[in-house]
């Protein structure tokens, strides 16, 4: 054969295989992007975007201000979307919940509340802590200094109720010290409890630290000492029931974030 042919037929090879490269690269694009059609949950996950929603959160009284916060911090960052939050007490919640509310996501007190949902949510995470602390009446008119105190039937204290999150701990508190109070009342959820005590209608309370905080001079906060304390842990997930899985996902994921973990913190609330 001749080197002149036999050079016209490499020639002729690297030509086509100059020319094949191209298609496979273009069918190569185009299974992407049947992939990414086929699965869009999973691309908004690769690209960190989740689609644009109305979300309605359910979330914990104590965390009404801090939400407040976080919600708008969120819409900002997330344009399009629009977060709707729902406070009420943990065990509220979770009534909701079961009688089928049209909602997204759950934001509850403790994790018990939360672990009696597990047909109606998917996994949890907890996103923060936090711990009680005695509130008094402005300038502390009976110097409660600690948890025994309570038991001064002159003193009036209001607590949640049992079934409320910050009712049950408030309980195991007590119990543990051998403290046994009385309460005036027993309110449905710890905002409730704090009002009281911010009227003047109560001279103590049990709350969580975080509420008592954004009392200012309307109450006495009064540590109680960790050895003491209950440790609260608020657990966040979807709802099965959601109609937006994938930007209540996302909403769930981002207040674990740092931004979001941030904002907690500055309101008072423990790092999970």
């Amino acid at each position: 054969m001749s080197p002149t042919l036999t050079g016209r037929r490499a020639a002729v090879a690297v030509l086509s295989a100059a020319l094949l490269v191209p298609v496979l690269a273009a069918c190569g694009s185009d299974d992407k992007k049947t992939d990414a059609a086929a699965s869009p949950s999973a691309a908004a996950s690769a690209s960190g975007e989740a689609k644009a929603a109305n979300l309605t959160v359910l979330a914990a009284s104590s965390l009404t201000d801090v939400f407040k916060t976080a919600g708008a911090a969120y819409e900002k960052a997330h344009p399009g979307t629009k977060v709707t939050f729902s406070f009420a007490g943990s065990q509220e919640l979770a009534a909701q919940v079961k009688q089928g509310a049209p909602a997204d996501a759950l934001v509850t007190a403790d994790t018990k509340t939360m672990d009696g949902l597990k047909a109606e949510v998917n996994d949890p995470t907890v996103i923060a802590k936090n711990r009680l602390v005695i509130a008094t009446a402005k300038g502390n008119p009976f110097k409660v200094d600690e948890l025994k105190d309570l038991a001064d039937s002159k003193i009036k204290v209001v607590l949640a109720a049992p079934e409320v999150p910050v009712g049950r701990y408030s309980k195991q508190i007590l119990d543990a010290q051998k403290v046994e109070v009385k309460p005036v009342s027993q309110e449905a959820n710890v905002r409730a409890v704090l009002s009281k005590v911010e009227l003047g209608e109560a001279d103590a309370g049990l709350v969580y630290k975080t509420d008592s905080a954004k009392s200012g001079d309307k109450v006495v906060t009064v540590d109680i000492p960790d050895d003491q304390n209950a440790v609260a842990s608020y657990p966040a997930s979807t709802l099965k029931q959601s109609k937006n899985t994938e930007a209540a996902a996302a909403f769930v994921a981002w207040l674990s974030t740092p931004e979001a973990q941030k904002i907690l913190a500055d309101a008072g609330f423990q790092k999970a």
